[in-house]
């Protein structure tokens, strides 16, 4: 589950001040790392990674050590990694673009896991359609990626964030919120969503299934180093699509594999299906690859990083959208380009789906 995006200024602030002292550091060759994940159900394969053994497999392959560690605040968790106490960790497109990004974090997406294709939505009650949610409060995480669906709902009828008043709460409250009497919209993502929407007179009116491809659950790599330690790069890819393989699997293993992941999750296997079925995985590393070099992706981008500057994401003083610069597989960029500081990288998955990791 995708916990409150939170931006606190002292904290960034200090974030990016280790960074910057630590960067000399962080670019040099090592063979310990550490890895940071949360629970959501996209990102689950890395909590089976460790529980397994298989990343300690892929770790032996290339004579590293890599630690996947749980937090669970996803948030603080993206803070710990752009301040420098992990080495990688899972996060949205959005996220890894306002956060390590916008504080001066050159980053790397490794991996592209999947999109949301459902699992974020926008609840009204007593409204059949988005263009009844004008006027209404609406209950949500503020700056977060159920923000950024609530703007790209509006926008699909006409309407902006004036013809709303966002109300910001946490995803803990969401549900209960939704349930008063006073509450009649609300966006969030699963599992409160579906829970949401069992209330009574409420009617699913928007989803991600209609943004497909903007809301991107990644694994995030500092840049540095894995250009200075290629074999992170290689063991993670390793261990992720062979524990995608064993999700795939229509026999025992893989009913066992999910049923693990569904435990760690709280829920049971059946819930953790639904959650999967509103989740577009990359399954195999040629998706991924085919997903990370379509120009689909710059568009998505560029979306998304104008939201972040519309709404003061993109960093302290940032003056223009292009203010950090992304960079896309085939040379393709978006902003400064002198000032890139979130890339994609395909190359490692292309590996993986050309079977030479």
């Amino acid at each position: 589950m995708r916990t409150p995006f939170k931006r606190a200024l002292a904290g960034l602030i200090l974030a990016t001040t280790i960074v910057m002292a630590q960067a000399p550091a962080m670019a040099a060759e090592k063979t310990t790392f550490r890895v940071a994940w949360s629970i959501y159900a996209g990102w689950m394969p890395w909590g089976y990674a460790s529980d397994s053994g298989i990343m300690k497999k892929w770790a032996d392959k290339y004579g590293i050590t890599v630690d996947i560690v749980q937090i669970n605040d996803y948030v603080e968790s993206i803070n710990q990694y752009t301040a420098g106490a992990f080495d990688g960790c899972v996060m949205t497109n959005m996220d890894a673009l306002t956060i390590p990004a916008a504080g001066g974090l050159d980053s790397t997406g490794l991996i592209a896991g999947d999109f949301s294709d459902g699992n974020d939505g926008l609840v009204l009650k007593g409204g059949e359609s988005v263009a009844e949610v004008k006027g209404r409060n609406v209950n949500l995480v503020e700056l977060s990626v159920s923000h950024y669906l609530l703007a790209r709902a509006l926008d699909s009828v006409g309407l902006s964030e004036r013809d709303v008043r966002v109300v910001n709460t946490s995803d803990a409250d969401i549900v209960s919120a939704f349930v008063s009497p006073d509450v009649t919209a609300t966006v969030t993502w699963n599992p409160q969503l579906s829970e949401v929407a069992k209330a009574e007179g409420a009617t699913l009116v928007f989803d991600s299934s209609k943004i497909p491809g903007e809301i991107i659950d990644l694994m995030v790599v500092n840049t540095e180093t894995l250009k200075d330690n290629p074999k992170l790069g290689k063991a993670l890819v390793g261990a992720w699509y062979e524990i995608l393989g064993l999700m795939r699997d229509t026999g025992p293993k893989g009913t066992e594999v999910l049923t693990a992941m569904a435990t760690a999750s709280g829920t049971d296997l059946a819930g953790f299906k639904s959650q999967l079925a509103t989740t577009r995985m990359f399954y195999t590393p040629a998706e991924a690859v085919a997903f990370a070099t379509s120009p689909d992706l710059v568009k998505s981008m560029d979306l998304v990083r104008n939201f972040s500057f519309d709404h003061g994401l993109l960093g302290e003083g940032s003056t223009s959208v292009d203010a950090v610069g992304i960079a896309f597989p085939g040379g393709a960029t978006l902003g400064d380009t002198g000032n890139v500081k979130l890339r994609f990288d395909a190359d490692h998955m292309k590996a993986a789906a050309d079977g030479k990791l």
